[in-house]
């Protein structure tokens, strides 16, 4: 595991059941988990308990790339945080009550192929889409 963790953050305008619901179940995370506008996320999957699993399809719309980014879940509190393993490697998501907001915070080991703030840049545009999609729609 690599000690250098990388930390990313969003503060989101809804109560944290609501941010938590968006970010677990597969009907919201199609729509949020992506990076790029070019990209979507046709397809996920998450058998949310220890030693379940969670899948997630990403690929570009014209479909000239994808790649599926699959993780075991190690540890869950549900309504405050989890952590998932996914390679050799860990990411914890941790959902703070902030005043009527939700504080998310995700801190992961990176990847070795690839400089760090391109990675750290990344998982934030995923996290600012996840911030966007939560703020912008009604509880479904």
């Amino acid at each position: 595991m690599n000690k250098n963790k990388i930390t990313i953050l969003a503060s989101i305008n809804a109560p944290i059941e609501k941010v938590w619901d968006y970010y677990t179940q597969p009907i919201h995370i199609v729509n949020w988990n992506f990076a790029d506008p070019g990209w979507h996320c046709p397809k996920a999957e998450n058998d949310m308990r220890i030693g379940g699993s969670y899948k997630a399809r990403m690929e570009a719309k014209d479909g000239s790339f994808g790649f599926d980014f699959e993780a075991v879940y190690t540890e869950i509190t549900e309504g405050k945080h989890f952590t998932y393993e996914f390679g050799n490697r860990l990411a914890t998501v941790q959902f703070n009550d902030a005043l009527g907001k939700t504080e998310v915070i995700v801190t992961f080991d990176p990847e070795s192929e690839n400089p760090v703030e391109m990675q750290k840049t990344g998982w934030q545009a995923i996290l600012d889409n996840f911030k966007k999609y939560t703020e912008s729609t009604q509880n479904v």
